[in-house]
């Protein structure tokens, strides 16, 4: 199995962040002065989705991440949506202590979340909320 998923793995590492962000000030620092776009390829990579599928995911247009690309780096609000999404994915995959397992459920219908899929609702922070309280239930046995 592949080593653990982390928020700056997924990101694609010191490489593509040119940064070691260690505490959450480091990451909001980050964050405001934009997420390289390498970051999404990155992303979209491990979790094996198509860029389409990631814009979806992210609640950011198709058109506007490939305008991005070309630029070089994300807005600090593109910058928050796709941590958010890292973030989430890391707790999915820390919580099934499996890089697959953690990804499947998050591709596929949960009736705890009315039948959504877990990465359908990751683009609001009200959606991302839902999916780590659904998935600390997961953690702590408590699936109702």
């Amino acid at each position: 199995m592949s080593t653990a998923l982390t928020v700056e793995t997924l990101l694609g590492g010191h490489r593509t962040l040119q940064a070691r962000p260690r505490t959450p000030l480091q990451w909001v620092s980050l964050v405001r002065q934009g997420i390289p776009s390498a970051a999404v390829d990155s992303l979209a990579r491990v979790i094996r989705v198509s860029q389409a599928e990631l814009a979806a995911a992210l609640g950011i247009p198709d058109r506007t991440l490939a305008r991005r690309k070309k630029e070089g780096v994300l807005n600090s609000e593109e910058s928050a949506k796709v941590l958010r999404l890292a973030r989430v994915v890391e707790r999915a995959e820390t919580v099934f202590e499996d890089q697959d397992a953690a990804l499947d459920w998050l591709k596929s219908p949960n009736a705890a979340l009315a039948g959504a899929t877990p990465l359908s609702l990751v683009d609001t922070d009200i959606g991302a909320e839902s999916v780590m309280d659904t998935l600390g239930r997961i953690e702590h046995g408590v699936f109702a």
